[in-house]
């Protein structure tokens, strides 16, 4: 039976790699040489989607490129086996991304190394479904705002609502300071509120906080999201679930609610409908 050309590629490739260095070749150009066969062996394997195989190739030529001091190229090969390995094989694309971080730390490509930590969290959270884990993850890459905000959400996920205030409050004052990113500080103030309001409905911190967030920005209080937060602890206060189920339907139709806010709302609702049945039995 005849080899695939990307077995017949890859065989050369540990030929090349194994190989002594002959007198007018030295044991860099050998690693570099068979790096590009390793490279050129996962490319085949893609193309056949035998992606375990194309991720093993691409971290053999990974570890051609290390022998080799070609950094830069070791944390594309890595990042490149990792892409591979998310088809299918979770663990080994985690394994390859934390290789990816080393080299991108190393060479002080900080952002980009954060980025690689968030996929590691996205996997654990997608893949393996473990909140705590991703969650973890994202929070050890907090160089990136949108890692902070992802850590946050996990928090809420779980129903640990005062860590998740607080990620969303820190996001928040990240993005302050900024004019760029200030334009989104209400959607982290909205999440912010809608945490409190799901912690047994603490109105009492959620009034709290809206007064804090108004201090911080004094155009907060003016915006569809402060305005939202604040109907929807007047209904929770007054134990109203039709004006409760207004303000969303309201804020709704000018302001799609996401999977996230909606799940948040439902949680707030039933909560709202359990203490009524509290109070009427009592």
């Amino acid at each position: 039976m005849s080899k695939s050309p990307a077995q017949a590629t890859l065989d050369k490739a540990d030929k090349k790699a194994n190989s002594s260095s002959g007198w007018f070749s030295s044991a860099t150009s050998k690693f570099e040489e068979a790096g590009d066969l390793y490279q050129q062996a996962a490319n085949q394997f893609k193309i056949e989607k035998n992606f375990k195989a194309a991720g093993d190739a691409f971290a053999r030529e990974a570890e051609c490129r290390e022998n080799g001091k070609e950094n830069n190229e070791a944390a594309n090969a890595w990042w490149n086996a990792a892409k591979a390995y998310k088809q299918g094989f979770p663990q080994l694309a985690v394994q390859a991304l934390a290789q990816t971080i080393v080299h991108l730390t190393q060479a002080g490509r900080f952002r980009q190394a954060a980025d690689r930590e968030k996929e590691i969290g996205q996997i654990h959270l997608q893949e393996n479904n473990d909140l705590r884990k991703g969650m973890r993850e994202l929070r050890e890459s907090g160089t990136a705002n949108a890692c902070y905000k992802d850590a946050a959400d996990l928090h809420a996920d779980l129903e640990e609502y005062p860590q998740a205030i607080a990620r969303y409050e820190q996001v928040a004052n990240h993005s302050l300071g900024s004019a760029l990113t200030k334009y989104s500080v209400k959607e982290y103030w909205l999440r912010s509120g809608l945490c409190s309001l799901a912690m047994k409905n603490d109105t009492v911190s959620a009034k709290r906080n809206l007064a804090k967030y108004s201090n911080q920005d004094p155009s907060y209080s003016s915006t569809r999201e402060a305005k939202f937060v604040q109907a929807l602890i007047d209904a929770v206060e007054a134990g109203d679930q039709e004006a409760f189920t207004g303000a969303v339907v309201e804020f709704d139709q000018v302001t799609k609610l996401d999977n996230w806010k909606t799940g948040m709302l439902l949680k707030i609702k039933r909560a709202l409908q359990d203490s009524e049945t509290d109070a009427g039995i009592l």
